[in-house]
């Protein structure tokens, strides 16, 4: 069980005020405020620390938003904004004297645009769906953290999520072009455009990776990419931690830039490989999992250059995924 944290106690009084003030004008289901209704909103994915909030808000469209900040701002009640609560880093921890904005209901892609490659999305829309909505284009949404298929875009917005493929591809930063919200008073503000520049003072980089301190996010327009051709992984077996930890470097040094580069040790390998059926060596040490991504040719050619720098750099055992199904599970257990 989590500890519950020694923030403010709820003040009884107080939290109705705050909830008849939102039911003025949000929906009576959208104010949560009873404890059975809020105690799921009392941490994220970082389950060791835990408060149930005041009151939890489920707005449906930005004005709601906007008054929902304008509201608890007069009133001098704090805000945490929340996503899909799958975080680590306690970035949707609730306040016991506070509102959890939940942005569940957030969930429509708004525009794709195929030729500028980019896509419109409200901030519920989860990741993985992006690069499901925009397949058909032979395109994709190249961040992918491990909880891709549960967490959404607003909070990968918030953390400056990463993932397998961001050594290549970036950060949510580097994918992300512009972001439209509020501010915690209700102003209206936006980060960046869809073109490749904007004036004024470039804040987007500060806006991205700000747990939503800056600004409460309410649509954001992402980078897409065109799916490669082809893509196959070398998973190398180590006797050691350190040795495989130095092979990542000679593949630096060699000047190959993998689209994905990670490394397990024994105790992860073993916790997964039961439940995904990688087909990790479970002897060794380390594994190192490499996946090389381009046309045929440039794949076949950074593959054969990969395991020349793992033999050299002390790999016990090399193999490479044969299609894709096989490149998906030795990626299962790193998203497991």
């Amino acid at each position: 069980m989590g500890e519950a944290l020694s923030l403010t106690k709820i003040d009884a009084a107080r939290q109705r005020a705050v909830a008849e003030a939102l039911r003025a004008f949000l929906p009576a289901h959208a104010v949560l405020w009873q404890e059975e209704d809020t105690r799921p909103y009392e941490c994220d994915g970082l389950t060791a620390y835990r408060h149930v909030p005041m009151v939890v808000a489920l707005p449906e469209t930005e004005a709601q938003v906007q008054r929902v900040l304008q509201t608890c701002h007069a009133m001098e009640v704090p805000v945490v904004p929340r996503g899909a609560g799958t975080g680590l880093s306690g970035g949707a921890l609730p306040r016991g004297d506070g509102v959890l904005l939940s942005l569940a209901k957030f969930m429509r892609v708004v525009r794709i645009d195929p030729l500028a490659r980019i896509a419109v999305v409200q901030p519920g829309v989860r990741n993985a769906a992006i690069s499901d909505v925009v397949s058909a284009f032979g395109l994709y949404y190249a961040p992918d953290p491990s909880s891709q298929i549960a967490c959404s875009i607003g909070g990968n917005v918030a953390e400056n999520s990463g993932g397998v493929h961001c050594l290549k591809y970036g950060l949510t930063v580097h994918n992300v072009l512009k972001v439209r919200g509020f501010t915690v008073d209700g102003e209206p503000v936006a980060f960046g455009s869809e073109s490749l520049d904007a004036p004024g003072y470039d804040l987007l980089a500060l806006a991205i990776g700000s747990e939503g301190m800056l600004a409460v996010t309410t649509e954001v327009t992402v980078k897409l990419l065109p799916k490669p051709q082809a893509a196959q992984v070398v998973m190398a077996s180590f006797d050691d931690v350190e040795t495989a930890g130095h092979a990542v470097a000679a593949i630096i040094a060699a000047g190959i830039l993998p689209a994905g580069l990670e490394m397990m040790d024994k105790p992860a390998t073993r916790a997964v490989e039961e439940y995904v059926h990688a087909g990790y060596d479970l002897e060794a040490a380390a594994i190192l999992l490499c996946e090389c991504d381009g046309t045929p040719e440039e794949v076949a050619d950074e593959i054969a250059r990969v395991r020349e720098v793992l033999a050299r750099a002390g790999a016990t055992r090399t193999s490479v995924s044969r299609d894709e199904p096989e490149r998906l599970r030795f990626w299962s257990g790193r998203k497991a």
